[in-house]
């Protein structure tokens, strides 16, 4: 993806641009981890822009994002470890599931999840984990929970320099401390809460 055609060659050495600097790993809220690989000078129309060229390895993808946008459009320097650990105490808590329908709060964990903000893709996970002895999730929760557990894996590996697969063990042994629960599955237990209709998920990407 490509908020801008590419018209001139990036700049090898450039200082930092709103508070981040190429080579630096940054959070997109739209697609979560990525690396700053370069800052580009093109013109468009006449006007010239500076253009952070965000790589997005697990995705294999390019995002170039106008400098002076970078914030307004919630990009973020990487959490801090404190704060990772703040995050990671929040699975431990009890889920908080609203008397909503589920179309409804589909779309909420969805803004959660592409709001860029740590805690709360970890309160989309806590709410959507189901133990092995609970029943399982319907397919629209799963995906939203995946979506959630990949980008705090993504976030937490690259803070703590760990795996992906240990940031998952990490999010794991959290959540197994978190109250028991008696929780029916979207697709069975929207009755127990309000009467429901499942609603698949969508991904908000930011421009």
């Amino acid at each position: 993806m490509e908020l801008v055609k590419n018209m001139s060659s990036p700049k090898k050495k450039s200082p930092a641009r709103q508070g981040f600097k190429a080579q630096e790993y940054i959070v997109y809220p739209a697609h979560g981890v990525g690396q700053i690989v370069a800052i580009e000078e093109q013109e468009v129309a006449g006007v010239k822009l500076e253009l952070f060229v965000i790589h997005f390895e697990k995705d294999k993808m390019h995002v170039k994002v106008p400098v002076a946008k970078a914030i307004s459009i919630g990009m973020r320097k990487l959490s801090e470890t404190d704060f990772v650990e703040r995050a990671l105490k929040v699975l431990q808590g009890r889920a908080r599931i609203k008397r909503t329908m589920w179309s409804r709060r589909a779309q909420e964990y969805d803004a959660k999840i592409n709001s860029g903000d740590l805690i709360s893709i970890a309160e989309v996970v806590r709410d959507l984990f189901r133990a092995e002895n609970q029943p399982e999730q319907s397919y629209s929760e799963r995906q939203l929970y995946e979506a959630a557990l990949d980008r705090m894996a993504r976030e937490i590996a690259v803070v703590n320099k760990i795996s992906e697969t240990e940031a998952v063990r990490a999010i794991e042994i959290n959540l197994a401390k978190s109250p028991k629960r008696s929780v029916k599955s979207e697709a069975e237990g929207d009755s127990e809460i309000e009467s429901d209709v499942d609603g698949e998920d969508s991904e908000n990407v930011a421009a």
